[in-house]
């Protein structure tokens, strides 16, 4: 049903479109559902689970309803046989690495690292800005998530 045609405050969407026709991208997991806030000029404002107040075309289409089995983040796996099942592979720490595997491999005997936290890739891994700057996306979102790490929520 197109946001359109939705009642506001109303926290019942699900799988919302980004972009008209082009399929759900947004609320897809387990327990996931974003709130209408508002609509203005073609644009609908959604409160996303996160946090984040965003903006999509009001044509952009979701599902009324939350999405089923809430629980699943509570799931305790238990032992590492259980993940292998998934077929999840074992996770490898970058400082086992050789130097050409991970920028955290390499050195004589055990090191720290020597370097802040990155991805195999080189990306920042604890709290350093990833998002291009220029992203198109950038304009249509109105508020950013809020998130201990950037202190911008403070822990109990």
């Amino acid at each position: 049903m197109p946001l359109l045609w939705l009642a506001v405050a109303c926290q019942c969407e699900c799988c919302v479109e980004m972009t008209p026709g082009r399929g759900a991208a947004l609320c897809r997991s387990a327990g996931m559902s974003a709130v209408l806030m508002a609509r203005e000029s073609g644009w609908a404002q959604l409160q996303l689970p996160s946090g984040e107040v965003r903006r999509v075309p009001s044509q952009c289409r979701a599902v009324i309803g939350r999405i089923g089995n809430s629980e699943h983040e509570s799931i305790i796996i238990g032992k590492a046989g259980r993940n292998r099942w998934k077929g999840k592979r074992p996770h490898v720490r970058g400082t086992a690495m050789n130097p050409h595997d991970h920028p955290h491999g390499g050195g004589e005997g055990r090191t720290k690292g020597g370097r802040h936290p990155v991805s195999p890739t080189g990306k920042l891994a604890k709290g350093g800005k990833t998002r291009r700057p220029r992203k198109p996306g950038n304009s249509a979102i109105i508020r950013r998530r809020k998130s201990v790490r950037n202190g911008q929520l403070k822990l109990r």
